[in-house]
C-alpha cells in the first residue's frame, strides 16, 4: 500500500489556523489532499493532526483521520520525520503492509498531481531513501551578503566578487512540497537530505514558503497567476 500523510498540527502562530485558512477559495489544506487523490498515487490518504476542527475539515475534503497525533508530537519543535514515522507506526498496527509513505505538506497549494506521481517514479526507480521537491534559487548563492554589527554589508564568499554569474554553481533548495519516502527509512529516522535522496525538480513559480502573512498573499497572487496561465479557474 502507498500513503500520504498530510501534517497539519493546530497551533499555526504566525498565521492563525493557516492549515484550513481560505487560500484562493478553498481550505488551504485542500489543495494538497485534492493533488493527492488526483495523483491515483495513494491506496490511503490521511491527515495527522492533533485539531478536531482540521481533521472534520481534511474529511469534508476526501482525506481520512484514523488517529489524532498526540500533543508531544505537535508542538513548535517537532520535525517532519518524528510524525511521519508516528502515522507509519499507526497504520502498521492497524494490519496494513506500506510499501511508500509521502509526506505531502498542508501548505503546499502549488503542488501537481504529475510532480506526486515524478516522485513516486523516482522512490521506485533507484536505490534510494527519499525522493522530494526541490527548486534552484533564482540569485547565485556565492553572491550573498551578510549584515555586519556596524549596520555595513559584507560577502559570505568575498573569493567570488569578480566571479561571471554563469560559472557560478547552481544551488538549489527543498521546494517544501512533498517527500516520498520507504517507510523503513521514516521509522529508522534517516536524514531527508543525504545521498540517499533523489530531487525532483519544480519551477520556481510554483514554489512559495507560506510562513507569514506576506507570504500568504504573495502566494495567492503567484497562485491565481498559474491557474490563469493553465486554464483552470481558482
Amino acid at each position: 500500500m502507498r500513503l500520504a500523510v498530510i501534517p497539519a498540527r493546530g497551533g499555526s502562530k504566525r498565521i492563525p489556523r493557516k492549515n484550513i485558512k481560505a487560500f484562493c477559495g478553498k481550505p488551504m489544506i485542500a489543495w494538497s489532499i485534492q493533488a493527492a487523490l488526483a495523483s491515483r498515487c495513494f491506496d490511503l490518504v490521511i491527515v495527522s493532526t492533533d485539531d478536531d476542527e482540521i481533521a472534520a475539515v481534511a474529511r469534508e475534503w476526501g482525506a481520512q483521520t484514523p488517529f489524532m497525533r498526540p500533543a508531544a508530537l505537535a508542538d513548535d519543535h517537532t520535525g517532519t520525520v518524528p510524525v511521519i514515522a508516528h502515522a507509519i507506526t499507526e497504520i502498521q498496527q492497524a494490519g496494513v503492509s506500506l510499501e511508500a509513505v509521502c509526506c505531502l505538506y498542508a501548505t503546499a497549494p502549488f503542488v501537481a498531481a504529475g510532480d506526486l506521481i515524478a516522485g513516486l517514479d523516482c522512490l521506485e526507480g533507484e536505490d534510494v531513501d527519499y525522493a522530494f521537491s526541490v527548486t534552484s534559487y533564482a540569485f547565485p548563492i556565492q553572491r550573498a551578503l551578510r549584515m555586519t554589527p556596524e549596520g555595513r554589508v559584507a560577502m559570505f564568499e568575498p573569493q567570488h566578487l569578480n566571479t561571471r554569474s554563469q560559472d557560478l554553481e547552481e544551488a538549489w533548495h527543498d521546494a517544501g512540497q512533498f517527500y516520498w519516502g520507504r517507510p523503513e527509512a521514516w521509522l529508522a529516522g534517516r536524514p531527508l537530505f543525504s545521498a540517499r535522496a533523489v530531487p525532483v525538480k519544480l519551477p520556481r513559480h510554483r514554489v512559495q514558503d507560506i510562513d507569514t502573512p506576506e507570504d500568504w498573499q504573495r502566494g495567492e497572487w503567484l497562485f491565481k497567476a498559474w491557474q490563469a496561465a493553465s486554464g483552470e479557474s481558482v
